[in-house]
């Protein structure tokens, strides 16, 4: 049954030609198999069938029957029959063999009609196909009939034409591929020179083209060989690129980094240049401060010992010794600044190009390279951003080993502020502000220049050491700069040590011979005698202080209050001095003038209480507390036995006098130029004591002219003597006298002496306006109070003595007036008033007392016995007098 299915099935799938019933008659090898007919397959599937009867049925046929076709069922079956036949059971064996056939015949036939379909539809496929190979004969027998039609038209040199024709374009072709070969073989030759020129961009660019066009012509074997080349040659140029990244470090060039970051570029390896830069900026810093350090060390140790090359930074900074500490600190903040400036540069340059790339991105470009472009951005930002920090340490850290390396306590003062004016400097690092007001450090020398080359300039200019000479000649006289005034032999007799050399208008700050004077040319000197401040050696080693002072405040502002408060000391210390020396006279008080204001009086009271030691020796007895009190306190400045005060050829000490006073005056002068500078500084809950030291102390300086100035004009004249001749004078005259009296000539030449003595001191010193005014109103005022003095001790006065009295005053100011300039003269009313009162009646004369409390309580008293004595009764002198004993009252 298996091999029917199998024929039945070829014949229908794969030949296609006949009938399935058509095909069941040609199987030749199955004659004994007898195969149904149309009525007979119409019968089988008109029969009524169970499904499960007939598949038992197959099931039960034999496998036998469905082995190879080589089977022979006939023989099989012969085979099987017994030796001895049965009819019955042959009849039997045959029916159910029918059966067999029947359900396998129906079975088939199912299979048959149910592929029927796809039969036929193969079948129209097979005609088709039939149909195409017929047009594909036509198609062949046109196409050799045109063939040879071609033959016969065309002669054998038309077709050599065409042949070298393409002969010609392929050899045209390969000329052309020799001649790109033959460039590629001169590359390197190229590339070279664009690597000297530092072309990086341009050689990267004709690189990346030569391995593109090497790649086109790879199957020539010589171009294989020139593309691992070019390989080998992209290399050499990133390496070299590295190398010119690196110079980035140390002089940053506009042009270089831009050829750079464009080589970069190409090479798509913009964040692996960035990581570089930082490692090549760090081994800068280094390599900088260790080869600025050896140098030095080198340098010093005298020889070419290569034993320091082999140390570490910080042990090499060990070996700097102290004269070369301060160069080699120069030195290296210079180099360091170089390298920080360039780091600066680099951060400009960036945020600059980023500005223009994301202009350029914003005119239109592709979505996929503008991202990565600004993934590359942001990440160069950030790397920046980081390694500023990173950078800043790494500066830190090694100005930082250098200082710990030697022990700075051996430096002077000087220097050591110089030592911290750098380190305050290396502190600007990058204030990369945000205000476009503000000019940064890196802004104010990027275009060139050195903020420590200055400094350092400065520093070789200033040969002085203001704290260990201070002008002296001797540690005693260092030690006692601010309590006494000491004299210079070498310096003209008439001038002490602590002045300046009105003659020149110069301040040495040092000592200096006579010789060197008179050698000096006029033109050495800048001020002239009319502007040139007066100054002493004290005020100018104070200001010198003051300047090193604010350096400090400057760089070390924690501790700015404790220095201001230390130089308000040494201010007040100065101004005590001052005063000390050439004001203190208790007889000045007696005179009731009020000379010292009484906000002087309470400044020189706090600082005698605050700052002065007015104990001789210490006391062993003393308590803790007491000797800890005298710690913050300073002894009593003594004036030099040198300064003498008392030669009336000298207006006893004036030149001295004005030196001291005005130098205090223009010592002050310049603390309130000074105020706003230490109130930027001064911390806020502070001010207040700053704004008391000014109100309190710094103004009240130049209040201390007039009892300075006071002492001259009191002993310049001789009121005394004046006294005595107007005591001679005979005041009850009986006739108007036209004559004055010759105490007043007496007078006129005093104040001419004075005047001379003044113009002599004026050539050594000059005598400022404000001074020569103060000077002369004192002895204005001194001469017209003498005069009512004397005129307070007449013991008798008449009408035509009181008329003399005003003929003589008036004389006196008529011959004074050419003599001085000022205007009006001082107590001119106080004379006149006083003589006018004679005049008055007793009601007048009382109201009058009351309202003139300037007169003392002798020269009241006077007026009212002596003067209108003559013309009132005793009651009414008795009632005038007790109106002046109340007056007086209080005073006492």
């Amino acid at each position: 049954i298996k091999n029917i299915i199998k024929v039945v099935l070829i014949l229908l799938f794969f030949q296609g030609l006949k009938s399935p019933q058509e095909s069941l008659g040609d199987l030749g090898a199955m004659e004994s198999l007898r195969v149904p007919g149309k009525e007979e397959f119409r019968e089988l599937r008109e029969q009524p069938c169970d499904p499960q009867a007939e598949q038992e049925l197959i099931n039960s046929i034999e496998q036998v029957y469905f082995s190879a076709d080589s089977f022979d069922i006939v023989k099989y079956e012969l085979e099987k029959l017994p030796p001895v036949l049965n009819l019955q059971e042959l009849e039997e064996y045959r029916d159910k063999l029918k059966q067999q056939q029947a359900a396998v015949s129906k079975k088939v036939a199912d299979l048959i009609l149910e592929k029927q379909p796809a039969y036929v539809k193969e079948l129209e496929r097979v005609t088709s196909l039939q149909t195409g190979l017929q047009l594909a004969a036509v198609i062949c027998t046109n196409g050799r009939r045109h063939l040879n039609i071609a033959k016969e038209g065309f002669t054998q040199a038309s077709l050599g034409l065409l042949a070298n024709q393409r002969k010609r374009q392929l050899l045209i072709g390969l000329l052309k591929s020799l001649r790109t070969i033959k460039t590629l073989q001169r590359t390197d030759v190229r590339l070279s020179e664009m690597l000297e020129e530092e072309d990086y961009p341009g050689a990267i660019q004709l690189c990346l083209e030569c391995q593109k066009a090497a790649s086109t012509f790879k199957h020539y074997s010589c171009i294989s060989e020139l593309n691992s080349k070019l390989q080998d040659t992209l290399e050499q140029i990133e390496e070299q690129l590295d190398v010119a990244l690196s110079k980035i470090c140390k002089n940053f060039d506009i042009n270089h980094y831009t050829k750079v970051q464009q080589a970069y570029r190409l090479l798509g390896k913009t964040q692996t240049a960035m990581d570089q830069l930082h490692m090549h900026f760090t081994q800068a810093i280094h390599n900088t401060v260790f080869q600025v350090v050896l140098g030095y060390v080198e340098l010093c140790a005298g020889n070419t010992d290569t034993k320091f090359q082999k140390l570490q930074y910080k042990d090499l900074c060990t070996h700097v010794t102290p004269d070369s500490y301060i160069p080699c600190l120069a030195d290296l903040c210079k180099a360091l600044w170089e390298v920080m400036l360039s780091y600066y540069r680099t951060m400009e340059w960036h945020e600059k190009h980023d500005n223009e790339d994301t202009a350029s991105a914003s005119e239109g470009s592709s979505m996929m390279g503008t991202e990565e472009t600004n993934f590359d951005r942001g990440y160069v930002k950030k790397k920046l951003e980081h390694g500023l920090t990173r950078i800043w340490q790494d500066v830190q850290l090694k100005v930082k080993t250098y200082l710990l390396g030697t022990d700075l306590s051996i430096f002077k003062y000087d220097d050591f502020i110089f030592v911290l004016d750098i380190i305050s400097r290396q502190l600007e690092r990058f204030k990369i502000s945000t205000s476009s007001k503000t000019v940064t450090l890196f802004e104010q020398y990027c275009s060139g220049g050195n903020p420590f080359e200055i400094q350092a300039n400065h520093k070789d200019e200033e040969t002085e050491d203001v704290l260990a000479s201070n002008g002296y000649e001797s540690d005693e006289q260092e030690k006692s700069a601010y309590q006494e005034y000491d004299s210079d032999s070498d310096v003209p007799e008439e001038l002490k040590r602590d002045y300046v050399d009105e003659q020149t208008g110069d301040a040495p700050v040092k000592s200096v011979s006579r010789e060197t004077l008179k050698s000096r040319k006029k033109s050495d000197y800048s001020l002239n005698k009319v502007n040139a401040p007066i100054l002493t050696n004290t005020t100018l080693n104070v200001i010198r202080l003051v300047g090193k002072y604010m350096q400090m405040m400057n760089i070390l502002k924690p501790i700015a209050f404790d220095v201001i408060h230390f130089m308000s000391q040494l201010f007040d210390y100065y101004l005590y001095a001052i005063y000390t020396f050439f004001g203190r006279n208790d007889s000045l008080e007696s005179t009731g003038l009020g000379l010292s204001s009484s906000r002087l009086r309470t400044t020189l009271n706090r600082i005698q209480e605050s700052l002065i030691d007015l104990e001789v020796s210490a006391d062993p007895t003393a308590t803790l507390t007491a000797a800890e009190e005298r710690k913050e306190k300073v002894p009593s400045p003594h004036l030099s036995h040198l300064v003498v005060l008392t030669s009336g050829d000298t207006l006893y000490g004036l030149a001295e006098r004005v030196v001291a006073t005005e130098s205090l005056v223009f010592l002050a002068e310049q603390f309130e130029f000074l105020q706003p500078h230490l109130d930027a500084v001064m911390p806020a809950v502070k001010k207040p004591f700053l704004q008391q030291f000014y109100s309190q102390t710094v103004s009240t300086a130049s209040e201390l002219r007039k009892p300075i100035y006071w002492i001259v004009a009191g002993k310049a004249i001789d009121y005394e003597q004046m006294l005595l001749l107007m005591a001679n004078v005979k005041w009850d005259v009986k006739e108007i006298m036209s004559q004055h009296n010759i105490y007043v000539d007496a007078l006129l030449k005093e104040f001419e002496q004075f005047n001379r003595r003044l113009n002599e001191v004026s050539k050594r010193v000059r005598i400022p306006l404000p001074v020569s005014n103060i000077l002369w109103e004192h002895c204005i005022r001194l001469a017209n109070r003498t005069i009512v003095e004397g005129y307070a001790n007449v013991k008798k006065c008449s009408n035509e003595g009181r008329a003399l009295m005003q003929l003589d005053f008036q004389q006196f100011l008529m011959k004074l007036e050419k003599l001085t300039d000022i205007r009006p003269i001082p107590d001119k009313e106080f004379v006149e008033t006083y003589i006018k009162a004679y005049y008055l009646t007793e009601n007048d004369m009382e109201r009058w007392i009351k309202e003139h409390r300037e007169y003392s309580t002798k020269q009241l008293t006077n007026l009212v016995n002596v003067c209108l004595g003559s013309h009132i009764n005793k009651k009414a002198r008795q009632k005038l007098l007790a109106a002046i004993d109340d007056i007086d009252r209080p005073k006492r």
